[in-house]
């Protein structure tokens, strides 16, 4: 196959990818999308590699294009920038791939290959960008309960597995088709008998979820609004309690950045939350920027409110570059001056788990974009968390895709750990997720609002919190392996 027509190809099933996701979430489409890529690759044998590489990019582009249209909230050019730099990956891994295609096992090779490249974007350069994985979109399919048994990137690995099944059945031997036809079959209908929900319960514990909403367009109100809004809703939860219409909670969530300031060194700030827990009875998680060690430096925190004042945080682990922080700042304000005064402070990482005890509930504290990070979410519970928190603040993305992509994977973490997930946003999506991945309630967006919940508390580990990490080591090392072998053989034949 020519380079042009190749490219148009991939071009198209990045295309019909991209529909897996929200806004159109249409089930399968992914997979049936890398049956058309990995056939695609199994015939460029006559290819430069740079027309392999383009070939790699065209699908890359045509994902990414749609999948993170909401990035032009942010700017123009980091949507452009971010699009470029995914589509340069998938244009290297499409080497990867093209070399994998020409082994023997490349049934198991292609995947394991398509795994690495996940992994590898999801963690380079910088944060990397775990966006737009494999694995998402199994959800709502019967797929999304081997998350649970055996993690995020093993589960990718097993739906790349099935689209190279899809291929073996369309065009091998009669018994290689009834092998790839029962792997298919058995994997589905395994997948809807394993086992999800609450890993080991053992207590309840009742948690309010404050939504306060936000002043107007997003960094358009001074700061300390936010605040109050925040402080107004959780009033109306205390004069409930008193009226008798609410029960006390044991635990109340504020979002991410529910303070834009420092509430420890805000006078105003540090006496409301005081009222407010004294007249509650109950401690408030409340997100706030604490500053840094340096001028110009800050943390974004959740931190543990009780009658004593602030006590326990967790600093989020991955800020979002060009969003929270810009590397080579020098450089870029340089060119882009807006930067600057976007960005005029660097949000720096944290770099211990988010376990926090909390009006006697042990959490697990996340920040927004730490969700989509495995081995955040994995520590997160793995200090005996028995419920899983994901403080966040969408406003920037109000109207897009991207609230709904991350409440997904927030959806797909509450599979995979075995734990409720609570989620306090700013102006939505705020919610509370069950063990199962169902959605128990979730708040009207841009509106000031309450979740009340009695939550199952976990205190059992899934098979994937035991074996995940391990799993997915294996495949990544079985992608540079297959990554090797096809090198060695078409070097061996004369690889242009």
């Amino acid at each position: 196959m020519r380079f042009a027509p190749a490219a148009l190809l991939a071009a198209s099933s990045g295309l019909i990818a991209s529909a897996a996701f929200d806004p159109l979430d249409v089930p399968y489409l992914m997979v049936l999308s890398l049956v058309v890529l990995f056939a695609l690759f199994r015939q460029l044998a006559d290819l430069r590699w740079w027309e392999v590489f383009g070939v790699g990019a065209a699908w890359g582009v045509a994902f990414f294009g749609p999948l993170i249209w909401w990035m032009r909230a942010v700017s123009e050019g980091a949507y452009v920038g971010l699009v470029i730099a995914e589509g340069v990956f998938l244009g290297v891994i499409a080497l990867g791939l093209r070399l994998a295609a020409g082994l023997r096992a490349w049934p198991l090779a292609l995947p394991a290959v398509w795994v690495l490249g996940e992994q590898w974007r999801g963690a380079f350069p910088f944060t990397g960008f775990p966006w737009g994985r494999l694995v998402h979109t199994s959800l709502d399919t019967p797929l999304e309960s081997w998350v649970r048994l055996i993690g995020m990137p093993a589960t990718s690995f097993l739906m790349a597995c099935l689209a190279t099944a899809l291929l073996v059945v369309a065009d091998a031997s009669a018994r290689h088709r009834l092998l790839a036809a029962s792997a298919i079959v058995a994997a589905v209908l395994l997948g809807a008998v394993l086992p999800t929900g609450v890993a080991g319960q053992h207590d309840t514990a009742r948690f309010a979820v404050i939504q306060g909403d936000v002043p107007g367009e997003f960094l358009s109100w001074p700061r300390g609004e936010i605040f109050k809004l925040h402080a107004a809703e959780t009033q109306r939860l205390v004069d409930r309690i008193a009226g008798g219409d609410s029960p006390v909670p044991d635990v109340v969530l504020w979002p991410e950045n529910s303070s834009d300031t420092d509430p420890t060194r805000t006078p105003s700030e540090s006496e409301r939350l005081d009222e407010l827990v004294a007249d509650l009875g109950a401690p408030i998680l409340v997100g706030g920027m604490l500053p840094g060690p340096e001028l110009g430096t800050v943390y974004n925190a959740g931190v543990v409110w009780t009658e004593d004042g602030p006590g326990e945080s967790y600093v989020k682990r991955k800020p979002v570059p060009y969003g929270e922080y810009v590397p080579f700042r020098d450089v870029a304000g340089s060119f882009v001056p807006r930067v600057d005064r976007d960005i005029p402070r660097d949000m720096l990482p944290g770099d211990e788990p988010g376990g926090l005890t909390i009006g006697g509930v042990r959490i697990g504290d996340t920040i927004c974009y730490d969700i989509a990070y495995d081995s955040v979410a994995a520590d997160a519970i793995g200090d005996d968390a028995e419920v899983l928190v994901v403080q966040t603040s969408n406003a920037a993305f109000t109207g897009t895709a991207q609230p709904e992509q991350q409440w997904e994977i927030s959806r797909l973490r509450a599979v995979e750990t075995g734990r409720w997930v609570l989620v306090p946003s700013t102006n939505g999506i705020s919610g509370a997720i069950d063990a199962d991945g169902q959605v128990v309630e979730r708040a009207p967006m841009r509106r000031p609002a309450t979740i009340g919940v009695e939550v199952p508390l976990a205190e059992g580990r899934t098979p994937a919190a035991r074996v995940g990490r391990p799993l997915g080591w294996l495949v990544v090392a079985a992608g540079l392996l297959a990554w090797c072998a096809g090198f060695a053989r078409r070097h061996g034949e004369g690889m242009e």
